[in-house]
């Protein structure tokens, strides 16, 4: 049987290789600039295709934090979160 630890380790594994190939084609990023500036790049050619992409882009990130924060404030107060972390007793 395969153990959760060797299986989290091939993911990371094969997160390596493939995310790698997956940033390289994806940020256009030349030698003498840094992510910020390549990621400024990209999102204002993204910008310039369709404007209205990025106000949905923008809805997304605030709907999954909203989400996030959702179910953290669900998971603190429904459940023993709180015992199982020793702030609580």
């Amino acid at each position: 049987m395969i153990g959760a630890i060797e299986i989290l380790i091939i993911a990371v594994i094969f997160g390596i290789i493939y995310g790698r190939d997956a940033i390289d084609k994806t940020f256009r990023k030349s030698a003498n600039e840094g992510v910020v500036e390549s990621m400024a790049g990209d999102l204002k050619e993204y910008y310039q295709e369709d404007p209205k992409r990025m106000v949905k882009l923008g809805a997304m990130i605030v709907g999954a934090i909203a989400f996030l924060v959702t179910g953290a404030y669900w998971a603190i107060t429904r459940t023993d979160f709180l015992k199982m972390i020793g702030l609580d007793q």
